[in-house]
């Protein structure tokens, strides 16, 4: 479930340039600790506040981020929001068949629809058309336009928080659900 904190989250990052022996990733950066970073991560948590208060089910929030960020490889928030998932009483059969929810039986059809939405949005250069009609018609389907925008908000927040991540190295394995709920206030 997104927390208060859920988009600052994002934004956590420790600096150092390396990568150990082990060929474990440090983080190269701290963008919190910098003005234009702290400025930034404040918007950042609004956008995400927005998001959290829509009708959008939360379950479905955690099921589009994570689902990005497998696909963009970026291990802080696949940790994030698998510990958030579960924390949230997602099942551990779901977030294990996220990265293969067309061969899975577990998802709902929204889910489904939602989840090849942020497929397709996240993949965006790989077609001419950005995202299928196909794959509209089934959103428009199962949400209203309020969801639908806030889909859309999501797909565009979470791809931000991976590449800011990616780029930053941020290293995976020591979120723990609700540990940055501070900095929303």
């Amino acid at each position: 479930m997104l927390s208060h904190g859920s988009a600052a989250r994002h934004l956590v990052f420790v600096q150092c340039d390396t990568v150990r022996e082990d060929n474990v990733m440090d983080a190269r950066i701290n963008l919190m600790q910098n003005e234009i970073g702290a400025k930034f991560a404040k918007r950042f948590v609004n956008a995400s506040l927005v998001l959290h208060e829509s009708s959008l089910p939360k379950s479905t929030q955690e099921l589009v981020s994570l689902r990005a960020s497998q696909i963009n490889g970026c291990g802080f928030c696949t940790d994030m929001h698998t510990k958030d998932a579960a924390a949230a009483g997602e099942t551990s059969v779901r977030l294990n068949l996220v990265a293969a929810w067309r061969e899975a039986t577990v998802f709902t059809e929204a889910e489904r629809a939602a989840l090849a939405l942020v497929e397709e949005g996240t993949r965006i250069a790989d077609t001419h058309q950005g995202v299928s009609d196909q794959t509209w018609a089934q959103v428009r389907e199962h949400y209203d336009d309020n969801q639908i925008t806030a889909l859309i908000c999501l797909v565009a927040l979470i791809n931000a928080a991976n590449r800011m991540n990616v780029i930053a190295r941020t290293p995976a394995g020591s979120y723990e659900p609700g540990m940055f709920a501070s900095v929303a206030s």
